[in-house]
């Protein structure tokens, strides 16, 4: 029960005498009830409020509902830390003063070596390693002796010795210096000094009352709290009563302790270094079936088209599966053929319903005229929930006058039984395999292409080396690009003014350098117009050695990602609701905590302002925003697209519409009846 400004609060009881028609509210999370509507506002405003504690963490300032998370999560993080290790912790956790990395640390490297009470470990028994357990610590004057159970296999006690401390065996630790961390922030509730919980000390008999050493410099407030009493620095400093490094730690006592993000989104707190988020948009909540249906709707349409091919049935829209599930039409192609491609997998898998076929001496092919007889004896098959009220309208020929739920519910039915068949397993079987291999293959480009640029380097750095060791002169001088003549046709040897002078053949040298000069003009025309053409087919081969890595990993990527069979979801925001995004549909589909309540974004405005709304510090909401801004580029195309898509149908509606208006007639073609032609153009193949 989480604490009201670190005191104990007790929750209201409930009305006395309550009608069974009376009206009244109810608080979701502490199950209160109000007759008076006031009343019921004015405590659901105080349960908001940031006044709440956390019971077993001791985290402040949080709303009741994030103090009960907060205690949720602390008491599955104690209930992980080893058992035997608890009480020892505990005991040398409660009333220190050390910070948070030195306790840790001391902690951690007095476990390994320690041995106590309750623990469990091997020893040497008989010239063999047995399981044992220690039950008593004895001290004879010069070493430890242990007494110890035998445990076998099956953690019984077969036998019971004393030990010296060597032929007992240190296992390693069940838990490293990040949980230890963990433990002990859960487990206590302030940390200057560190105070176990309550409850925790009572449970594992953990002393309350501060040591000998503390008793004096210790104060307890509000009842709980132990602090330590004001003092002056300069008496600290002198006397050193509390010990050494105490005046540092009452320095940072009004610190608040720094926050390791990221953390519980329900915990996060504003902060003034955080950026400008935006407003999460609104979802769109247009759907034609119920609410309640959407779920079902979304996984039968993802397995249809994640098995289109082995189910011999062509693609179709999620728009055109919603529109012809709300149809009232038995005979519906879309319908029909859906049914019956399901049907068909699993009468070839010759498993129940195929024998029940076979009993009854019926044809296994499946047609137009008689795919309700089938849908019948399958849902006849077994006793299944809308066997009683579906079968007798679906023999009477009315399938189009169920109810959506009655026909997404078969068709969720169909979809887990076609799942079961040997030919969908070993379909995940056969994708799973390539899967694996385009991985090795993906792996092995990665490979080469950090092959080929390590070649590339080491290329350039010994071409540069031989150069500088062909031009470089004997007195270690490195000359520069001015110095080096470059000529492709003849080398042209151009001496320097100190070897003119030296040799006192000015005008040969000079008429060595004009002629020298007209020729490097010559070549050097030659060279540029050779350099363009080189530098034109060196740049197309650039792009073709740049682009098909990337284009091969791409579409590496694309591949595996058509391989997967199933869609998993993006992520969850903080509230636990559950983002999804299907490869075939150009909307982002969000699932509420409980399954009940379905929306969807549509457009790219919406995508990047959702992207902005998500605050990295909690857990959740930054799985999700590195989801989403992973594939970003492929969400918000598939987005664009279905805008455009919708956009241009629109507008070609609209001239189908002004035409028969001209001619008047109704127009024949129209989005929302594009189901009514759907064809399988995959069938019988």
């Amino acid at each position: 029960m989480p604490l009201y400004k670190r005191k104990p609060f007790t929750l209201m009881d409930p009305p006395k005498d309550l009608d069974a028609d009376e009206s009244i509210f109810q608080i979701r999370f502490t199950k209160e009830l109000f007759r008076d509507y006031e009343e019921y506002l004015k405590r659901l405003n105080l349960y908001r409020q940031r006044v709440w504690t956390c019971r077993v963490s001791g985290k402040s300032n949080l709303t009741y509902e994030e103090a009960l998370v907060s205690e949720h999560h602390a008491t599955e993080k104690v209930q992980e830390f080893p058992k035997d290790f608890i009480a020892p912790v505990l005991q040398m956790i409660q009333f220190s003063i050390a910070n948070l990395t030195d306790l840790v640390n001391e902690l951690y490297d007095k476990l390994q070596d320690s041995l106590f009470e309750g623990l469990e470990l091997q020893g040497k028994k008989d010239d063999s390693v047995c399981s044992c357990k220690i039950l008593k610590a004895l001290y004879d004057g010069d070493t430890f002796q242990y007494k110890v159970d035998w445990i076998d296999k099956e953690k019984k006690v077969f036998d019971s010795t004393i030990v010296k401390a060597e032929d007992l065996i240190h296992k390693r630790r069940p838990f490293s210096r990040r949980v230890l961390r963990e433990f002990i922030k859960e487990s206590t509730y302030q940390n200057f000094p560190w105070v176990v919980h309550e409850k925790l000390a009572k449970k594992y008999g953990i002393f309350t009352e501060p040591p000998e050493e503390l008793r004096d410099k210790l104060t307890l407030q509000n009842g709980s709290v132990w602090s330590f009493k004001k003092f002056n620095k300069a008496d600290i400093a002198n006397g050193g009563e509390i010990g050494n490094g105490i005046l540092a730690a009452l320095e940072k006592e009004m610190k608040k302790d720094r926050i390791r993000y990221p953390i519980d989104d329900l915990l996060v707190r504003p902060a003034h270094d955080d950026p400008t988020f935006t407003e999460r948009p609104p979802l769109s909540l247009e759907f034609n079936v119920p609410m309640e249906c959407v779920g079902d709707l979304l996984m039968v349409w993802d397995f249809c088209c994640t098995f289109g091919k082995l189910l011999h049935l062509y693609p179709f829209t999620l728009d055109d599966l919603e529109n012809a599930i709300c149809h009232k039409d038995t005979n519906l192609i879309l319908i029909m053929e859906l049914h019956s491609s399901i049907l068909h997998l699993i009468i070839m898998d010759e498993g129940k319903y195929f024998l029940a076929i076979q009993n009854k001496k019926r044809k296994t092919k499946i047609k137009q005229s008689n795919w309700v007889e089938f849908l019948s004896e399958f849902l006849e098959m077994e006793d299944r929930e809308c066997n009683s009220t579906c079968v007798g309208t679906i023999k009477r020929g009315h399938y189009g006058l169920l109810e959506v739920h009655s026909k997404l519910q078969i068709l969720r039915e169909l979809v887990a039984e076609a799942l079961e068949t040997n030919a969908i397993r070993d379909k995940l079987d056969e994708r799973f395999e390539q899967q694996q291999a385009l991985e090795a293959v993906k792996r092995e480009e990665a490979r080469k292409k950090k092959e080929e640029l390590l070649k590339m380097v080491n290329s350039d750095l010994e071409a540069k080396e031989g150069n500088i060791m062909e031009n470089g002169s004997s007195n270690g001088h490195i000359p520069s690009l001015n110095e080096i003549n470059v000529n492709h046709s003849e080398e042209v040897y151009l001496p320097d003014k100190n070897q003119i002078a030296e040799n006192g053949e000015k005008k040969r040298h000079s008429s060595i350098l004009e002629s020298a000069a007209k020729r490097q003009r010559v070549d050097d025309e030659l060279h540029t117009k050779s350099a363009r053409g080189q530098r034109r087919t060196k740049d197309k081969d650039k792009e073709t050695h740049e682009k098909k890595p990337v284009t091969m990993g791409e579409h590496l990527e694309r591949e595996i990602e058509k391989l997967s069979g199933r869609t998993n979801s993006l992520g969850k925001d903080r509230n636990y609701n559950r983002y999804w995004f299907f490869r075939r549909e150009g909307r982002i589909f969000v699932e509420n905590s409980d399954s009940t309540q379905w929306g969807y974004y549509s457009t790219k405005d919406e995508l990047d302002a959702l992207l902005g709304s998500l605050n990295p510090k909690g857990e959740r909401e930054r799985g999700l925003k590195r989801q989403l801004e992973k594939h970003y580029n492929k969400i918000s195309s598939a987005l664009q697209k279905r805008s455009k898509d919708i956009t241009h149908r629109l507008q070609l509606e609209e001239n189908i519409l002004r035409r028969s208006v001209r001619v008047r007639a109704q127009p024949r073609d129209s989005s929302t009846t594009g189901f009514l032609r759907y064809i399988n153009k995959w069938k019988g193949l």
